[in-house]
């Protein structure tokens, strides 16, 4: 009775190798296309000798099949197939979980081969791209571009770092009238210094004021410099993680407050004096 189904060399993991030409010998090369051929090992192999379907009777080393007694040369290969491990098909959408994956099955280099968005990125349950490998996907700088001799909050005249050498990650904050929005939602450091000249018995604080909810704002963090006597100067830093749930209501400003004739907080737009360093740590918590 003839064969009903789909022909063998139409499953997608079987592959047809080149017929056996035998001479008398017990072993021969595997070849397909007329290069060698290793199989995954002899139990993947079916091959028919003179009509007769050889499984289990042979062994293999590298390309060699060994039959262990010689094979007549006036014997006729019908057919020599390999068969991978499993049909291979493509998984359904979803069917694919991390249970399915053996340990240390998904490499760094996987992780950070070439996708749809860039090297060093994968997507996210939610649909938007994490740097592989917990990477930083977000890394900015401003800096202030002119002297603040007055109490003020919040500190406006912010510029993003413009000098030859920078370059940001990713999309960079925003920043108006002093009040600086996240491009994504994520764990943020945020971290300033300020570079402050005291007048002598003069004290200058700076602080950095976060919101959760684009209205009210706390004290996140203060420095400041202080002169009993005689003038001062030095570079005071304010920082915090910032957990960013939601970036239309989580933003930051800073401020100078206590600031006397005399003293100042310095800011120029040819170098940083007085700068801010955004950088994305990872997920919001």
């Amino acid at each position: 009775m003839a064969y009903i189904g789909r022909d063998t060399d139409k499953i997608s993991n079987v592959e047809v190798l080149d017929n056996i030409t035998f001479d008398g010998s017990s072993s021969y090369t595997l070849q397909k296309g007329g290069s060698n051929f290793t199989p995954s090992s002899a139990n993947t192999l079916l091959l028919s000798i003179d009509g007769v379907v050889q499984a289990g009777n042979f062994t293999v080393s590298g390309s060699t099949i060994d039959f262990g007694t010689a094979v007549a040369g006036t014997s006729t290969c019908d057919f020599v197939l390999h068969y991978g491990v499993g049909l291979i098909t493509a998984p359904s959408d979803g069917t694919v979980t991390t249970a399915k994956l053996a340990d240390s099955s998904v490499s760094l280099a996987k992780l950070t081969a070439t996708g749809t968005k860039d090297a060093t990125t994968f997507l996210r349950g939610d649909n938007t791209f994490a740097e592989a490998g917990g990477g930083i996907t977000e890394a900015d700088q401003w800096r202030l571009t002119t002297n603040v001799t007055s109490d003020t909050n919040p500190i406006v005249n912010w510029e993003r770092n413009d000098d030859s050498i920078f370059a940001k990650i990713g999309t960079g904050m925003t920043e108006s009238s002093g009040i600086f929005t996240f491009p994504s939602t994520g764990l943020y450091l945020v971290h300033a210094v300020f570079q402050i000249e005291v007048a002598s018995g003069d004290y200058v604080e700076v602080t950095l004021f976060g919101t959760t909810d684009n209205s009210t704002y706390d004290n996140l963090s203060y420095g400041g410099e202080y002169s009993s006597s005689g003038s001062t100067s030095g570079g005071s830093p304010v920082s915090c993680y910032v957990n960013v749930t939601d970036t239309s209501l989580v933003k930051v400003k800073f401020s100078v407050n206590d600031i006397s004739a005399g003293s100042i907080v310095r800011g120029t737009t040819s170098s940083n004096r007085t700068w801010i360093d955004f950088i994305r740590l990872g997920d919001s918590q």
